[in-house]
Parts: structure tokens; sequence; C-alpha cells
């Protein structure tokens, strides 16, 4: 038999209730486990959001061993899972926030990655709300038998993120969004997610708002840009039992990352 590895992307629309958002989660949470998950991965801001933004994003943002990571680590307690959902953690300048996602399983925080490239795009200005995080190390960790590498929405549309995760060992890229809906935008949200499976050889699992602000469409795409698993545009949850064995039988034929002639560096 197969060894696999579920993975679940759930579906849903944070709202300015925090309470309402971690309860969501936790149902959600519920269902994925209940379908086969051991990871789930929940969408940007899941532990607060508004829209437009406004001061209340600073009032509720929270450090990193706050209410909201502290509740995360009660749920993957209670169904053995890994959850990976965004977080608006505190800043330094207190006048703003940084868009954060977090890896917590029973142990604890495993993972958090401060999103990289703030959507300043479409007529949004996410900069003058969010501090931007630092091209530091990237964030991975360790379930089941594969790895995980963190990034967030935006950053999609950023390749060389997607090769630095890889680099560090990454097999599967979490990616927790708020696609703003906008013209060709779904389109634009499926391709990339395919784009970013096939060039680097990984799965892809991206959980987004469902409309009428996002765009929903959360989906698994496996190495050869293949959808597994996906939901429409309703609050929901999708699973993916993933092969571990494809990634090496997808790169033994396809050897992109070895034959590549250029490495990514900061600036």
């Amino acid at each position: 038999m197969t060894e696999a590895l579920g993975v679940g992307v759930a579906q849903f629309a944070p709202t300015a209730d925090a309470t309402a958002n971690r309860e969501a989660i936790a149902q959600l949470a519920a269902t994925a486990a209940g379908r086969g998950a051991r990871v789930v991965v929940f969408p940007e801001y899941s532990s607060y959001f508004v829209d437009p933004f406004d001061e209340s994003l600073a009032h509720n943002a929270e450090e990193l061993d706050g209410a909201f990571v502290t509740e995360l680590r009660r749920i993957a307690s209670r169904h053995d899972i890994l959850v990976v959902a965004g977080l608006l953690e505190r800043a330094s300048d207190r006048e703003r926030v940084r868009n954060t996602v977090v890896a917590v399983d029973a142990k604890g925080l495993q993972a958090h990655y401060r999103k990289l490239h703030l959507y300043d795009a479409f007529g949004q200005r996410e900069s003058d709300w969010v501090e931007a995080g630092d091209p530091a190390e990237p964030q991975t960790f360790g379930c089941g038998g594969l790895t995980f590498g963190l990034m967030t929405c935006y950053d999609l549309r950023f390749p060389e993120v997607g090769r630095v995760l890889v680099d560090a060992g990454a097999e599967v890229f979490a990616v927790p969004a708020e696609w703003v809906r906008g013209p060709l935008k779904e389109h634009h949200w499926r391709t990339l997610l395919h784009a970013r499976a096939i060039e680097n050889t990984v799965f892809v699992a991206a959980a987004d708002h469902p409309p009428p602000l996002g765009v929903g469409h959360s989906l698994i795409v496996d190495p050869q840009g293949m959808e597994v698993a996906a939901v429409g545009t309703s609050t929901d949850v999708a699973v993916a039992h993933l092969d571990i064995g494809a990634i090496e039988r997808v790169r033994r034929v396809n050897p992109a990352l070895r034959l590549r002639r250029f490495g990514v560096s900061p600036r």
C-alpha cells in the first residue's frame, strides 16, 4: 500500500469576531480530521479580519504565544493534527501588525512565517497597515514524512519564494491566502498555484477566503500540477491523501530542480 499523508485545506471567512473565528476553526478542524487529515491549512488573517483595514487591526494583534496560538494548540491536541493558519501578530511599532502564518501542533509552535511581499497592488495598500517580514531563514516543518514550507497569498506571484523553500527541503507549500476578487483573479490564483507546484515539483495546499471578498477555490495540487482536492465557493474542507513517494518519482522523471543554473538570494 502506498504511504500517504492526509492534508486538508479549510475555507472560511474570518471576521472581526475573534471568538467566532476560533470556533469556526475548531469546527472545520474536526471535519478535516474526520476525513483523515493530519495537517490542515486555514486562510490568511484567520485570527481577525476587517474590510477595509482600519486601526482595529493593531488593537487585535497578538503575540506568538497569545490566545489564538493557544487555542490552535488545543485544537491540534484534541484531533492529533497540525494546524497552519494566518495570525495578526503585534509589530515593532505598535501601529501596524505583522501578517504571520503559524504552524501549531499539540506541542506548540513549530514554525512561523511573516509575509514578505505585501499586497500593494490592484488598488490595495497592505503596507499602510502591515510590517513586512525579513527574508531570513525559510520556515519549514515536518509532519508524517513530508517537509512543509510556508508562504502567504501575494507571495505566490514571486516564484523565488518557492525556490528558496524548495532549496530548504520543502516538499509541500502551505499557502494561507485572502486572494481578493477582481477581474481574472480566479484565473491568476489557480494558474499560480499550479505553476508553483510544477516548477518546483512539490505539492501545494492553499486555503482562501470564500466570496464575496476572496475567490474561494481552496485546493491541493500535486507535483505534476494536477488538482487532487478542492473546495468551491462555500465554507468547507477538502482533504487529499498525499502520496509520499510521489516527489521522488516525479523528480526522477523531471529533474528540473537539479538542472537549474541560477540560485536565489535576497535583496
